[in-house]
């Protein structure tokens, strides 16, 4: 039977169902209050050139074409999908004055350690796959589960499990390790299919759509458009009761709700009450996306990771919730043409930041120092903001507006124990019926795969 559906937010997670619910033939309305769709995926239009905000790259696009594949046993049709771009690096790491592609090149005296890590952490990505895209009560993910613990073993978080493997190079495990604060936690905070995820990305390739990131989002907009659904984009809603949404000008009737947002900020609308911030939460970060007057070295790659010194120092002041002395940052290059169809060079200069709520610039003491040390070590003779023709600066003020509170990426952070089945909260309320969850609320830190898997599944029952 057909029902009355209202989706609070059109990130990743809010489009995926969208598109597939209004096929279905559900009645389906889209209320986002940014005026783009795509969530925490911006694009940007800055001197005539393109450039995203939010995930730079794509892993498991195995879920991105089980999605669209879902929608065409709906009956839908799929016209002119975003083409995947792969790159040839998953990114240049700078650590401890050194420079380290990976993959590990055969020529580096880590490469006997990367090739056995990745020999036995590669053949996971099916089962990885497999729990990104089935309900987590699904009995043939036990399949993939025993699969993981048959590696993990009992280390079940990064930490511990990069610590058992004493064959390993130390420095190694830190550039592995880093790649959890992708959920926004530290290492001894994050199940090791993180770890994992590092040498999958690895063997198989990193994408990017051509045109960026946010080509996906735009994309599942238009799907869900030409199946019926309705997206008002500026619409805030205020509250969400049984049987209706309440937005600052007008109340959505519905059968269903299904929020997208971020857990804190669904509790506030079904209550009324903003919750205090929880003292342990995911980071944020201060995001500088910038036109460029000229082109950075010719051998900048595509994606650079700058590393602290000192990565445990990093995460011990992301616990407390401080702004680190040295923070891990992201370098995204992009020379004209590439990946966007600039005629100039652009860049983003991403660095991981404490969920404070602040406002952030460029001459932010500690925001100015890190721009200014990540300068030197890719190789630059002046600060890189001095190459900024324009640019725009998001901090962990703005996404507070769009997420957690005080600007964390992922809200609050989850006990271990409710990974998986266990998450919190669920897909679906047993206390309330009529509300669905999708989004980073039921899947913090999974990036796009585990979003719109997630989706996927919780609206299972629907389809």
């Amino acid at each position: 039977m057909s029902k009355s559906i209202v989706i609070v937010g059109a990130g990743f997670g809010g489009l995926t169902a969208a598109a597939l619910l209004a096929q279905k033939g559900h009645k389906v309305t889209v209320l986002e209050q940014g005026a783009w769709v795509g969530g925490k995926s911006r694009r940007f239009q800055m001197a005539g050139q393109t450039i995203d905000s939010g995930p730079s790259l794509v892993t498991f696009p195995q879920v991105w074409q089980q999605l669209l594949s879902k929608y065409e046993s709906l009956g839908g049709r799929v016209e002119n999908p975003p083409k995947f771009l792969r790159l040839p690096e998953v990114g240049r790491y700078f650590f401890r004055g050194e420079e380290i592609d990976i993959p590990i090149p055969t020529n580096h005296p880590w490469y006997r350690a990367w090739e056995r890590f990745v020999a036995e952490h590669a053949p996971l990505e099916g089962a990885i796959a497999e729990l990104l895209t089935s309900h987590p009560l699904d009995t043939k993910t036990l399949g993939a589960l025993g699969k993981l613990l048959s590696v993990y073993g009992g280390r079940l978080n990064t930490e511990k499990y990069l610590k058992s493997l004493s064959w390993m190079p130390e420095g190694l495990k830190e550039l592995i390790a880093i790649h959890t604060l992708n959920a926004g936690v530290a290492p001894d905070q994050t199940l090791p299919i993180f770890a994992s995820v590092t040498a999958i990305m690895s063997e198989q390739g990193i994408s990017v759509p051509a045109g960026g990131v946010n080509q996906l989002p735009q994309f599942l907009a238009e799907l869900a458009i030409k199946s019926g659904a309705d997206i008002q984009l500026g619409v805030k809603a205020v509250a969400i009761r049984k049987g209706e949404v309440v937005t600052e000008n007008k109340t959505y009737s519905c059968d269903l709700v299904i929020s997208a947002l971020d857990n804190e900020l669904t509790q506030k609308l079904l209550t009324g009450k903003t919750q205090a911030p929880a003292k342990s939460r995911s980071c944020s970060g201060v995001a500088i996306y910038a036109v460029l007057k000229q082109p950075l070295p010719a051998n900048t790659v595509t994606h650079s990771v700058v590393m602290p010194d000192n990565p445990a120092d990093l995460y011990s002041r992301l616990k407390k919730n401080q702004q680190p002395d040295q923070t891990m940052a992201f370098v995204n290059y992009y020379t004209p043409g590439n990946i966007y169809q600039n005629t100039k060079p652009t860049v983003a200069v991403l660095l991981t930041a404490a969920a404070d709520g602040e406002k952030a610039d460029l001459t932010t003491p500690w925001v100015r120092k890190e721009l200014e040390r990540i300068s030197r070590v890719i190789g630059l003779d002046v600060a890189i903001d001095s190459l900024f023709e324009t640019y725009e600066v998001l901090h962990p003020q703005y996404f507070a507006g769009i997420g957690g509170p005080l600007g964390a990426i992922y809200g609050k952070k989850n006990p271990l124990w409710q990974s998986g089945p266990f998450h919190s909260p669920s897909y679906h309320s047993i206390t309330k019926p009529w509300l669905f969850r999708v989004g980073a609320s039921v899947h913090p830190g999974g990036g796009m795969p585990a979003v719109m898997g997630g989706a996927m599944n919780a609206i299972r029952a629907l389809l």
